[in-house]
């Protein structure tokens, strides 16, 4: 369940640029199959934001679901990079490197879905097993 309450109260004691509205969600969490999860059945996240918009062009319901819809960029891009690719973990540190890995990442897993992939990790072990398997994918061989 998801709860937000916003206002225009505090915009003006706020030093934050071009600030329209604050808003404070509150997320509960319940695992349905009556699993505990590190000792307890439901879990109470609180998080707060600003917004660039003001009311009439974002209202509560609409923040809820810019919210949401950044979580499901999280959960199918970031989430696979650092499941599948255990990017977190990644040896590439210096200068431009980690962003050009990410970047070819990106492209792997978009190119994977736009070929109808409905599991990225399975689809990469499918295309790592022959040389040849990738090259088919990108019409070069």
């Amino acid at each position: 369940m998801r709860e937000i309450w916003t206002s225009t109260d505090l915009n003006s004691y706020l030093d934050f640029p071009h600030v329209e509205q604050v808003f404070r969600i509150r997320r509960t969490t319940t695992d349905l199959n009556g699993n505990v999860v590190k000792g307890r059945k439901s879990t109470v996240e609180t998080i707060h934001g600003l917004a660039s918009l003001p009311p009439d062009r974002a209202s509560p319901k609409q923040l809820l679901g810019h919210n949401r819809s950044h979580w499901e960029i999280e959960n199918r891009l970031h989430h696979v990079r650092d499941m599948t690719y255990d990017e977190d973990r990644s040896q590439v540190r210096k200068g431009r490197r980690p962003h050009a890995m990410a970047t070819v990442r990106n492209i792997a897993i978009s190119l994977l879905r736009l070929a109808g992939a409905e599991s990225i990790a399975a689809a990469t072990r499918y295309l790592g097993r022959q040389v040849e398997r990738p090259l088919r994918l990108l019409g070069l061989a």
